[in-house]
């Protein structure tokens, strides 16, 4: 069999569903090699395969490890992403940094948001109905609802929110420069660096200014505090955004899925539906990248020590196995099991946010503005092919 190359192509036509070469893989050669830049990685397709190597400790998340399955061309060089915090790190410092980030957002602190988060979200669509139509929604609704949330969250300022979505958008592009993405990398940690300079000086009641106590205490360098800031900065308001525009167009595709969210007012019924859209729309499409630390025996395969492994989640969420028809965009579905925030102890730290803020805009958006609509062929949408994170550019609507 011909190595395959990773990523794969979309089909034409399917801007929801993985690449078809995902499924035929998932049901052909579930643990393959595959093709990266000019290296070879264990791809793993099944859903239940990908819970189980991802939850085992003989992986690594950090990228500088021996055979990690880089996203660009160009090698990671020492001490790249570091700076981005603990999502790359492996324990026992990766659980200790996330600990000091975990109590804002369990579950009763993030409730306790959740007024001030349908605030923000009548407010903006309140604008959307007094401004003119059409509207590019990714601009004017979906990129400011979990911007002004995060921003909240850490105390950074709402007004400098053009700067750090320029230069977020640069950090995950898959078609930037190293020198580009350095650069973003850079702006991003400065500004990051002098907020928590000032925090010092004057804390507040925000994320950044908690963390400044751990910098007092000797526990952070203001430089980890600031790393920590960009990985919450980033994260925080890319991935949500995303499926706040995706999962708008995904529910605008399939109207009889946008009526159960019109219907209801069930907070369980739109809980659920948020599962199932982020199980359908998975966007981060690039998959979960581990390298191995020691020989894993594996499905009669022996992967290892030094090689990389790849978890595309979007095949993973479609496994026939775990959720029957799985190409159905069904939002009476229990799909909690899903692996869009990955699994393990690198688990999303932030998901019980991101739940929250979902759930507050598919309950409000479609209900307010029953008669929303695509303003633009659906061919005619751009879609973000060139960045680790999945979704459009824009999204022109009008009602």
């Amino acid at each position: 069999m011909t190595t395959p190359v990773y990523p794969m192509t979309r089909a034409e036509g399917c801007p929801f569903d993985p690449p078809p070469k995902l499924r035929e893989l998932q049901d052909e050669a579930p643990l393959v090699k595959v093709q990266v830049f000019d290296k070879t990685a264990w791809l793993v397709t099944r859903y239940a395969d990908q819970r189980k190597l991802l939850a085992d400790p003989r992986l690594s998340a950090d990228v500088t490890a021996p055979g990690y399955p880089s996203q660009t061309a160009m090698a990671p060089r020492s001490g790249e992403g570091v700076g981005i915090g603990f999502i790359l790190m492996d324990d026992p410092e990766h659980a200790r940094l996330r600990r000091m980030v975990t109590a804002p957002f369990m579950i009763k602190r993030v409730e306790a948001m959740r007024p001030a988060v349908q605030k923000i979200v009548d407010g903006l669509i309140d604008d959307l109905l007094a401004g003119p139509k059409p509207v590019d929604l990714m601009e004017a609704f979906a990129l400011p609802v979990p911007s002004l949330v995060i921003c909240e969250l850490l105390g950074v300022p709402y007004a400098d929110h053009d700067f750090f979505q320029v230069n977020s958008k640069q950090l995950i592009s898959l078609t930037a420069t190293p020198e580009e993405r350095g650069q973003a990398h850079g702006n991003l940690g400065a500004y990051l660096y002098n907020l928590v300079g000032e925090k010092l000086e004057n804390p507040g009641d925000d994320l950044l200014s908690g963390l400044t106590e751990r910098v007092k205490a000797g526990e952070l360098t203001k430089q980890d505090a600031a790393g920590m800031g960009v990985l919450l900065l980033l994260a925080g308001h890319e991935t949500t955004a995303n499926m706040i525009a995706l999962g708008t167009l995904a529910l605008l595709e399939h109207p009889s899925q946008l009526a159960v969210l019109q219907e209801t007012d069930d907070p369980k019924v739109v809980a659920g539906a948020v599962e199932e859209l982020l199980r359908y729309l998975n966007i981060t499409h690039n998959g979960r990248r581990r390298a191995v630390l020691e020989d894993i025996e594996f499905d009669g395969q022996l992967i290892k020590a030094g090689e990389g492994l790849i978890f595309p989640n979007d095949i993973g969420n479609r496994d026939p196995s775990a959720f029957p028809d799985p190409d159905t965009l069904d939002l009476h579905r229990d799909a909690r099991h899903h692996v869009a925030f990955g699994f393990g102890v690198h688990q999303c730290l932030g998901q019980p946010l991101a739940r929250m803020e979902l759930q507050v805009v598919y309950s409000t958006l479609y209900r307010r503005i029953p008669t929303l609509r695509r303003a633009a062929e659906l061919a005619e949408i751009p879609f973000k092919h060139d960045g680790s994170v999945y979704g459009v550019h824009s999204l022109p609507v009008t009602w």
